[in-house]
């Protein structure tokens, strides 16, 4: 937690992202159901493209890695920022370092991903400050296990 919390326990940046996900959640449901899912990627498109310079080159090219590697992910905006679910699930999402006021952003999967092996142990998140191409094949072998 931040050291801005107030007497309720959440910093000012938890409070906003709850504001927001409550934003989201009206606005889907006065959506309706016609093209929610073009209207979500249009919402996950301007999100990033409001983003800090190196937080968007990054979210760029993880949303043309997720959208192209799992088409059955849906783009949508969840607690504000870019997230791709699966039946309205999250299954995986990035958060900006900036919004954060983190030294890096993250790319992370919910146990809705299919990540999960006999060792005990495997990824759930990661620091991204850049996304070579060695990690770009690894983000995207990631998608597409965690869809399968």
């Amino acid at each position: 937690m931040s050291a801005n919390t107030g007497t309720d326990g959440f910093s000012e940046e938890e409070r906003a992202a709850m504001k927001q996900r409550a934003a989201e959640l009206k606005k889907e449901a006065n959506r309706g159901r016609g093209n929610k899912a073009a209207a979500d990627e249009l919402d996950v498109l301007s999100k990033i493209a409001e983003m800090e310079p190196s937080d968007r080159a990054v979210a760029e090219r993880i949303h043309a890695i997720v959208t192209a590697n799992a088409p059955e992910l849906a783009p949508k905006l969840w607690y504000g920022q870019p997230a791709y679910a699966r039946k309205g699930k999250v299954v995986c999402f990035f958060r900006s370092g900036h919004v954060d006021k983190e030294p890096y952003s993250t790319f992370s999967f919910t146990s809705e991903a299919n990540l999960a092996d006999d060792s005990g142990l495997w990824p759930t998140s990661f620091a991204v400050t850049e996304l070579s191409d060695e990690a770009a094949k690894t983000i995207t072998a990631l998608v597409k296990t965690a869809v399968r």
